[in-house]
């Protein structure tokens, strides 16, 4: 389903990606998260061999964040893999998920070159 602007619903959106990830990693487990459970877990659980990742759908890159879905991402991101995807950034997050559950280490910049979110969200990153 397309809504105005050509934009994907969520719903359809994740519902294909489930697919996407049971075809490009056959045997895993997708779980869908409730939300009403733990406001801002990331929306799915995928279990592949003995690792783990969480991704956090959304219909698009400018899609808005809910409470305490940064905060989830980022530290589910130290445990084990996590992030957000959307149609504009997918390949990257399958590719780096695929890195993730070969190797059974996150494919992300280690913490010593992250950011902190908030000097993102200020815009102080390149200052």
């Amino acid at each position: 389903m397309v809504l105005q602007g050509g934009n994907v619903l969520e719903s359809a959106y994740q519902a294909q990606l489930i697919r996407k990830l049971r075809r490009r990693f056959p045997g895993c487990f997708v779980l869908k998260n409730d939300a009403s459970y733990l406001q801002g877990v990331p929306d799915l659980l995928v279990l592949y061999g003995n690792r783990w990742a969480m991704l956090e759908v959304k219909a698009s890159a400018d899609a808005t964040e809910q409470p305490n879905q940064a905060y989830y991402i980022s530290l589910l991101a130290g445990m084990s893999y996590a992030a957000f995807i959307h149609p504009q950034n997918e390949q990257d997050v399958l590719r780096d998920l695929e890195f993730a559950f070969a190797t059974g280490r996150n494919p992300r910049l280690s913490k010593s070159q992250q950011l902190p979110l908030d000097e993102l969200r200020r815009g102080e990153a390149g200052r």
